[in-house]
């Protein structure tokens, strides 16, 4: 099931390469199904291409707190939390501060 989700959010990009929502979705299907090096490529492919898309650091940082990579997620948390406030979204905000600090005193 899950690798009929993968083909048709690649079939959508095809069609689509700049949705970022498909990109962020596919991300995550990725992440689902353990390949994380695909997840962690297609989070970064995303960032280049829709830095603004706020939804994306929360996950990215995440994704490197599992590879333990704890200068990377809160370096990722921080540039959420700067496209955050830019956007006023303090939703993402406020989960990106959590995030962070979480992190900061594990």
């Amino acid at each position: 099931m899950k690798k009929n989700r993968i083909s048709t959010l690649q079939e959508f990009l095809k069609e689509d390469p700049g949705d970022s929502f498909v990109r962020f979705a596919l991300a995550k299907e990725y992440e689902k199904l353990g390949t994380l090096k695909s997840a962690l490529d297609t989070y970064e492919e995303l960032k280049k291409l829709d830095a603004d898309y706020v939804g994306l650091y929360y996950h990215l940082g995440g994704l490197y707190v599992q590879l333990n990579e704890k200068e990377k997620a809160l370096k990722t948390f921080e540039e959420g939390i700067i496209v955050a406030k830019k956007l006023a979204d303090f939703h993402a905000l406020s989960e990106l501060h959590t995030a962070k600090t979480n992190l900061e005193i594990a």
